[in-house]
């Protein structure tokens, strides 16, 4: 099997990566607005709902973006327009749109608007921020940070009274929007403010920690882009010790070794690049790999369930890796975030 090679891979791709993100933030239609209505006159754009996030479709997909070119930018600027995204980041990241942002995301009728999958982005994104030492970086992280604290407030209130996590492999899967918040919540702990964090680990440890024999067979559901299985795992790597981590993904998926269950080390296949909901399925294939690699990275070198791992992560990305530019806009308004989380 060929070494896996995700610089070379990304370096093949950032440049269209770029582009059709830089693309997908300024067109504002389509665009799925999910916009409670308070009445007859309450007929905002999506511009004038989100001035920072009305393109790219949807609002977390807009966000998405707009961490794949900050991404983009920190990691491979000598491969990717980086003048262009820094002008295009200037306007959205903007303190005046973000705080409009902030404002609507504050709105208490809206407590559960984008919960948890559009939060953790918006966390992933600030965090993206924080964690750059950069002029503009700066800038943009603390023009982020009103919108930051709003949404670490949400998670904050939601989780105590989260009895059940969501385990389908959609926007509301629990361990996936868990996940997209730890590096947010480990900035915050340290600069001294561990609550999200702590939060986060008991959240987890409560909904997952006793799960056994977990019935990967099953996947995947017709329109999943997260593997419920495999995003569980993802979280529960980053919140247990490396010792107590390959203890509980022994019980949790016992075949690994021998590659079992076959259908998590299967790509989906994807019929249909224009139904918005048959496409996820490229998504499901770059986040199992993505998945794959962080599973064989937190088990380490040694550990006899690599091998499966690391095949399943390199036929995952050749299925999928092909889809995110050049198909059709139900894939390519959202789906270079899975590349670039996998690849960077």
């Amino acid at each position: 099997m060929p070494a896996w090679a995700p610089t070379k891979l990304l370096a093949a791709r950032a440049d269209s990566f770029a582009e059709v993100a830089l693309a997908n933030i300024e067109r504002e239609y389509p665009n799925d607005l999910h916009h409670t209505m308070t009445g007859p006159g309450d007929l905002p754009t999506p511009r004038q709902a989100h001035p920072a996030f009305y393109g790219s479709f949807d609002w977390h997909s807009c966000v998405e973006m707009h961490w794949v070119l900050l991404r983009l930018l920190r990691a491979v600027p000598e491969l990717v327009p980086a003048k262009r995204i820094r002008t295009a980041l200037d306007e959205h990241l903007a303190a005046g749109p973000l705080a409009a942002e902030a404002d609507y995301l504050a709105d208490d009728s809206r407590r559960a608007w984008q919960r948890p999958y559009g939060w953790g982005w918006a966390l992933t994104l600030a965090a993206e921020a924080g964690d750059w030492d950069d002029p503009d970086g700066r800038r943009w992280a603390a023009n982020l940070a009103p919108l930051a604290a709003v949404v670490s407030r949400r998670y904050l209130d939601w989780l105590p009274l989260a009895t059940y996590p969501v385990r389908h492999g959609m926007h509301t899967n629990s361990a996936f929007g868990l996940s997209r918040a730890l590096p947010w919540a480990r900035q915050l702990a340290a600069a001294g403010d561990g609550a999200l964090l702590a939060a986060i680990g008991a959240a987890a440890e409560r909904w997952f920690a006793t799960d056994t024999d977990y019935p990967g067979g099953w996947e995947p559901s017709g329109i999943d882009f997260l593997s419920p299985a495999l995003v569980e795992a993802e979280l529960l790597a980053q919140v247990l010790a490396p010792d107590a981590f390959a203890a509980w993904f022994a019980r949790f998926l016992p075949g690994v070794a021998s590659g079992q269950p076959a259908a998590l080390f299967t790509p989906a296949q994807v019929a249909d690049a224009g139904d918005g909901h048959i496409a996820h399925l490229h998504g499901l294939n770059l986040s199992r790999a993505w998945c794959w690699r962080r599973l064989a990275e937190a088990l380490g070198p040694a550990d006899e369930r690599r091998g499966p791992m690391m095949a399943a992560l390199a036929a995952h990305t050749d299925a999928a890796l092909p889809a995110v530019t050049g198909s059709d806009y139900m894939v390519e308004h959202w789906l270079a975030a899975y590349a670039v989380l996998l690849l960077t």
